[in-house]
């Protein structure tokens, strides 16, 4: 009986570890131009459900994520990035969104672009 109970303690052990895999890197390209874009990238990246942690880098325009994959996907993530004007490769802003943009963060102007280059 002592030997049931260690082997069954043992299994839900075993079991228990293997149900704790739930979290995944993900990283995809967003644009953006400034630190205000970044700001307002990864608050739409954690707005989502079962997103823990954003990062997005300013240079190189990607974004660093680690999701719940059981709640979410990097799709949602990318509609809700998108739905506050900033577009990925594979969900483009609505351009009402984009229009509601700041000026600097205009990343489809090339002077917009061409000006936070020459600021760095």
């Amino acid at each position: 009986m002592k030997k049931f109970i260690l082997i069954f303690g043992l299994y839900l052990i075993v079991l228990s570890a293997t149900a704790q895999k739930k979290s995944a890197k993900i990283e995809f390209e967003v644009a953006g131009v400034c630190v205000m874009c970044k700001e307002r990238i990864e608050k739409a990246a954690l707005t989502t459900k079962g997103v823990k942690y954003a990062n997005w880098n300013v240079q190189t325009h990607m974004l660093s994520l680690i999701v719940d994959e059981r709640k979410t996907t990097a799709k949602k993530v990318k509609q809700n990035i998108a739905a506050v004007g900033h577009s990925s490769k594979d969900v483009e802003a609505p351009i009402e969104a984009y229009n509601n943009l700041d000026a600097c963060c205009k990343y489809n102007d090339e002077e917009v672009v061409k000006n936070h280059k020459n600021n760095k």
